[in-house]
């Protein structure tokens, strides 16, 4: 069971069929260029699909990011720890027209605090494109900063550290 979170302006919750359109033409663009896209149809569905199963494996995963008093989708964040991912991360991707508005920094917040609650995760981390200026600026507006000690998740990646003492 996905949890659902719920801020002032925001809903975090599971997956709906109607995400998919906006998830595939997320990938399809090259706002996805910083994310390792663009990417095929097939394969925005199978990120799409590995986000939210993620919950199954692995009891953490992504939120579908909403308007809390309409269904509009904004976007995704959530944390990850596939077996490629040397760290457990916490990532996000939102659709241009949420950009500059603050709904990443109030989902992160969100999450994070649940994070915080809910995992025992060893540490936490974002890994990310260096030249990707607006994720950096919103990963420390949560908090992190690069750790150049870490090891990334693709070379060249810019590794984001989050301060994180999980659930005991």
């Amino acid at each position: 069971m996905i949890p659902e979170i719920v801020t002032d302006r925001l809903r975090l919750r599971g997956p709906r069929p109607a995400d998919i359109p906006h998830c595939v033409a997320f990938w399809a663009s090259d706002r996805s260029r910083f994310m390792g896209g663009p990417r095929t149809t097939a394969r925005a569905w199978e990120d799409y699909a590995a986000s939210f199963g993620s919950w199954l494996l692995a009891g953490f995963g992504y939120w579908a990011i909403e308007m809390r008093d309409t269904p509009s989708f904004l976007g995704m964040i959530g944390f990850a720890h596939p077996p490629h991912f040397p760290e457990p991360e916490i990532g996000w991707a939102l659709l241009d027209h949420a950009e500059g508005q603050g709904f990443a920094f109030e989902a992160g917040q969100a999450a994070l605090a649940w994070g915080r609650a809910n995992l025992r995760l060893p540490s936490l981390v974002s890994y990310m494109d260096p030249d990707n200026h607006r994720s950096r600026r919103l990963a420390e507006r949560l908090g992190a900063w690069p750790d150049p000690f870490a090891t990334p998740e693709e070379p060249g990646d810019l590794v984001m550290r989050h301060p994180f003492e999980g659930a005991r």
